[in-house]
C-alpha cells in the first residue's frame, strides 16, 4: 500500500469540504489504484487528508493527470499558505485498517529513534488493543523520512475515546516506558471530530 498525507492551514472550511466532495464524485471513479481516504479539519483549522493507493506508481500516474492538477489548483485557493505532502510505502495497518464507521479519528504525528522497535511494539499492542481499548476499531500508520510517522486511529466515537483515554492514562500499559524510550520529541495530536471517510 502507498499513502499520501496532505496537511495545510485552512482559509475557507466550506470550500475545502466542497472540493473534497467534488474529488470523490468526479475524480475518484477514474483514479487508478485508489483505495480510499480519511480526512477532516481539526478544531483549530488544520486540514489533514490521507489518500490510500494500491501502489506508488498508481498514485503518481493519477497525480500527473491534468484534471488532478486542475482540481488541486481549486483546492489550494481554500488553503492558507503552502500544503505539505508526506508520501509513504512503509504502511502498517491494525484491526483491518481504517473504518468508514468511525465516529472520530485521531492523528498522531511524531518521530521514533528505532523503527524496528516501534514495529515490534506495535504488533504487541495490536494483540492487546481489543481488550484494552474496545473503542479503537482500526488504525493506519505511515512511516516516512528519518523515523517520522503519522498514525491515523479510528474510534467508535469521540465520547468513548475520551472516556477510555482517561482510564488508560490512570492505568498505562506495561510497555509504555518502552514507547517513551524510542520517541524523539513530543507527539502532536490532531483531532478529526467530524471525519471524512471514503472507501472505493
Amino acid at each position: 500500500m502507498f499513502v499520501q498525507i496532505i496537511q495545510a492551514k485552512v482559509k475557507d472550511a466550506e470550500g475545502v469540504g466542497a472540493e473534497v466532495e467534488r474529488w470523490q464524485k468526479e475524480l475518484a471513479p477514474g483514479a487508478e489504484g485508489y483505495l480510499g481516504s480519511t480526512g477532516g479539519i481539526t478544531p483549530d483549522g488544520r486540514f489533514i487528508m490521507m489518500a490510500r493507493f494500491e501502489s506508488e506508481d498508481a498514485a503518481m500516474r493519477n497525480s500527473d493527470k491534468p484534471e488532478q492538477g486542475e482540481w488541486w489548483n481549486r483546492m489550494a485557493k481554500n488553503l492558507e499558505g503552502e500544503a505539505t505532502f508526506s508520501n509513504s510505502t512503509d504502511v502498517d495497518i491494525s484491526l483491518g485498517g481504517g473504518s468508514d464507521s468511525a465516529g472520530f479519528v485521531q492523528v498522531m504525528q511524531g518521530r521514533v529513534t528505532d523503527t524496528a522497535k516501534a514495529k515490534e511494539l506495535g504488533k504487541k499492542m495490536d494483540e492487546s488493543m481489543p481488550q484494552m481499548r474496545p473503542d479503537v476499531i482500526g488504525s493506519v500508520n505511515a512511516g516516512y523520512g528519518d523515523g517520522e510517522f503519522m498514525n491515523f486511529i479510528y474510534f467508535t466515537s469521540l465520547e468513548e475515546a475520551r472516556q477510555n483515554e482517561k482510564a488508560m492514562a490512570e492505568n498505562p500499559p506495561e510497555d509504555m516506558s518502552e514507547w517513551e524510550s524510542i520517541m524523539q520529541g513530543e507527539i502532536t495530536y490532531y483531532d478529526l471530530e467530524d471525519p471524512w471517510l471514503f472507501t472505493k
